[in-house]
């Protein structure tokens, strides 16, 4: 049984009996949405009938979709958790709820449990466990948490994936991709959009999520990374009771940030548990490129001597080292409210589509970084909120700004909540001011390994080889008028620009040739000066070329690697 499509009868849903719930709930959902255009194109409006809400006025209010979502079930939840991550999609005002879904589902049967353990362990639970709480600490629509206690006494948490959950999510996953198919076939609005790829997305997220192993490898990585936090705890995997579908933790005691008393929030330490935390997630977003990418404030706890605790390592993401360095000082920028200077970085994380307004996203980040910072103190700041702004922007002017950008301004707004909820008064830019001088150190340190050096090393001698042949080329074509420069659509003022660079480094290559000649002559001149053994000015000559070099090379790799960025 299939589904033709209105106009192509090569593309069509093949509808399945068990399925049909499905298309009927998604065709109601984008229709209610305001995709109503996507839906009648795809002629899922055919399944609607006497229910039919593309009449009705679209879009519903944050919490009305939140819990449209939650009743679709977990594929659902994750993806509006997902749909969170985007801003430049989704508008700001259902980035809260969305990221604030939970699954309303009870737990599952203590026999599954035990099943489950045993098939897992090779063992039953009286067997691998000393104790264990047949009452959940928690449920979740892809598994619940017992605690328990290990032979050697150990307190643990063990998380148990929920059974025949994976089938259930691979079915939701192919009628999403079916339907996302089918979409990008007949609506310009779902291309633009690439929905296609968000599905693929959900579903990289969700296999993740399905694999304990990779969870305890993340709880694994974080806790090294953030070894130097003494106010930070990561829970420690139990290798040997770990594996797909079971996860065994160290047990960590503590109540959630958001229920704090008074008392609590007055400790004394509050305010620098709260600034050693910020410090820990700007070094792994913009340090590590490894980062928790969900510090919702339920998955943060405050032990009862003062601690922060981190859980649920199951969503963590990954960022290049050149996203690393933008992110870093797109914060830094928006901190200072540097607004032309944030309009450049955002052009250089996003990827501008065929209907990209530059001038409208340059008018609109400098509006919202002026604006944030007028009459408002930075303490009062809240960077979190403009950078999920500017996401939104961005998507609005026709630029695809990636996930990692609104991850970055949730994990800023998440940590400027728990921060609050610890200590009234903290201020997260001046601990992002900080943190910033430390990061720049280890950064730094990071790329100066053996390896590096040498690649380096390597480069520095071709560029001295090649240098004097490539400069007289240059210099014989200038002389007999056959140096050609094809420009195509450039403005003038930009070639010039353009071609008072190449002379600058022209220029700088002439230099650093005549500093190596010239202390390759003085190194046979005796003298009374010398370095290392050896004539001290010759030496100085070639530090200085090699200082010049190096600097030379930074900025053509810069200049070539932004390039390759900004197509």
């Amino acid at each position: 049984m299939g589904l033709a499509l209105p106009h192509n009868a090569d593309v069509k849903i093949s509808l399945k009996p068990q399925h049909l719930k499905r298309y009927r709930e998604i065709a109601q959902l984008l229709a209610r949405f305001g995709w109503s255009e996507a839906v009648r194109a795809t002629g899922l409006d055919e399944l609607l009938g006497a229910q039919n809400p593309l009449t009705r006025h679209a879009h519903p209010e944050p919490r009305e979709l939140a819990e449209s979502l939650e009743q679709m079930g977990p594929t659902f939840v994750k993806l509006g958790q997902l749909l969170s991550t985007r801003a430049d999609i989704v508008p700001l005002r259902y980035l809260g709820a969305l990221a604030d879904l939970q699954d309303k589902v009870g737990p599952f049967a203590y026999e599954e449990v035990e099943r489950v353990v045993y098939e897992e362990l090779g063992q039953r639970v009286s067997k691998a466990f000393l104790t264990f709480e047949p009452k959940p600490l928690a449920a979740a629509s892809l598994g619940q948490v017992h605690k328990a206690t290990l032979a050697d006494g150990r307190e643990v948490a063990v998380k148990i994936q929920r059974p025949n959950i994976k089938a259930r999510l691979a079915d939701d996953i192919e009628v999403l991709e079916e339907v996302a198919s089918a979409m990008e076939a007949f609506s310009e609005v779902a291309r633009h959009y690439e929905v296609r790829k968000l599905v693929e997305d959900l579903r990289r997220s969700l296999m993740r999520e399905l694999d304990y192993e990779e969870e305890a490898e993340n709880l694994a990585t974080l806790r090294e990374n953030l070894r130097d936090y003494r106010n930070i705890i990561v829970p420690q995997p139990i290798d040997d009771y770990c594996t797909a579908r079971v996860l065994t933790m160290e047990f960590c005691k503590g109540k959630k940030v958001t229920l704090l008393n008074e008392d609590e929030k007055k400790a004394p330490g509050n305010l620098a548990v709260a600034q050693e935390l910020l410090q820990a997630y700007i070094q792994q977003i913009c340090l590590d490129g490894f980062f928790h990418a969900d510090p919702h404030p339920g998955n943060v706890l405050r032990t009862d001597d003062g601690k922060i605790v981190l859980l649920d390592a199951g969503s963590c993401g990954r960022l290049t080292p050149p996203m690393r360095e933008l992110l870093l000082r797109l914060l830094l920028a928006v901190g200072e409210g540097r607004s032309e200077e944030a309009a450049d970085l955002v052009e250089r994380i996003g990827q501008p589509r065929a209907n990209y307004d530059e001038a409208k996203m340059r008018r609109a980040v400098h509006d919202l970084v002026t604006q944030q910072h007028s009459g408002t103190s930075v303490s009062e700041a809240n960077i979190g909120a403009v950078v999920l702004k500017v996401a939104e922007e961005a998507g609005t002017c026709g630029m695809r700004a990636p996930r990692e950008l609104t991850l970055l301004g949730r994990t800023m707004l998440y940590i400027d909540q728990i921060g609050r909820a610890l200590a009234p008064d903290f201020d997260p830019y001046k601990s992002i001011r900080e943190a910033a001088p430390k990061l720049l150190v280890q950064q730094l340190g990071k790329g100066m390994t053996g390896a590096g050096v040498f690649a380096r090393a390597m480069e520095m001698n071709e560029f001295v080889q090649l240098l004097p042949g490539r400069v007289n080329r240059i210099l014989d074509r200038l002389a007999n008028s056959r140096l050609e420069v094809r420009i195509k659509g450039v403005e003038e003022q930009k070639f010039v620009e353009g071609l008072q660079k190449v002379a600058n480094r022209v220029a700088q290559g002439l230099i650093i040739a005549s500093l190596i000649i010239g202390a390759a002559l003085l190194m046979n001149v005796k003298t009374d000066f010398t370095l290392f053994g050896y004539p001290g000015l010759a030496v100085l000559l070639f530090l200085a070329a090699a200082g010049g070099g190096a600097a030379l090379t930074i900025e053509i790799w810069r200049h070539d690697r932004r390039k390759r960025n900004d197509r």
